[in-house]
């Protein structure tokens, strides 16, 4: 059984809140320095960006509830409740990558996180557990999506990421 449309009410308040977190992305960017790094932006360039466009997509949410409501909005589809094993799997990733990523670096403690999410997705769709093979195939894809991430940052934005090796590569 679906559960009924929110209400322009509740809509609104979805509009606002992307807005309320866009006002405070674009208040902890101006405590990032601007200093230009090798491309020509500074670190604080991306979380800008970030909080210009979720601003404008909070402004939109807003206008779209306070003039009639989201349009052609489905009703909500999935489980009547929510899955909290999928759920601690999600958990323990995040909070794995926040206890480690100071002692393994950021790419390995992303790698980390991103497979144990993908787990809980996984177990979220109800599909079965393949074995060692996926947690390895996760945990190379993980390290594929962290490693560009973490050169970009250090390499390009100079922004300090911490790294397994002292080379800045790793």
């Amino acid at each position: 059984m679906n559960a009924p449309v929110p209400s322009r009410g509740a809509q609104t308040l979805i509009g606002a809140g992307a807005l309320l977190v866009a006002a405070l992305l674009a208040w902890g960017a101006t405590g990032i320095p601007s200093e230009a790094g090798y491309a020509g932006v500074g670190p604080n360039f991306l979380p800008w960006v970030v909080a210009v466009a979720l601003a404008a997509c909070g402004g939109w949410l807003l206008f779209e509830a306070r003039s009639g409501g989201f349009r052609e909005l489905d009703p909500p589809s999935g489980a009547e409740r929510g899955d909290w094993g999928a759920l601690a799997w999600v958990v323990a990733g995040l909070l794995a990558n926040a206890l480690l990523i100071e002692r393994a670096g950021f790419v390995l403690a992303c790698a980390l996180c991103y497979t144990l999410a993908v787990h809980g997705l996984r177990s979220a769709e109800g599909r079965p557990w393949r074995g060692p093979r996926q947690v390895l195939l996760d945990a190379v894809t993980g390290m594929l999506i962290a490693l560009p991430v973490f050169w970009l940052f250090t390499q390009v934005l100079k922004v300090n990421l911490p790294g397994l090796t002292g080379t800045g590569w790793l």
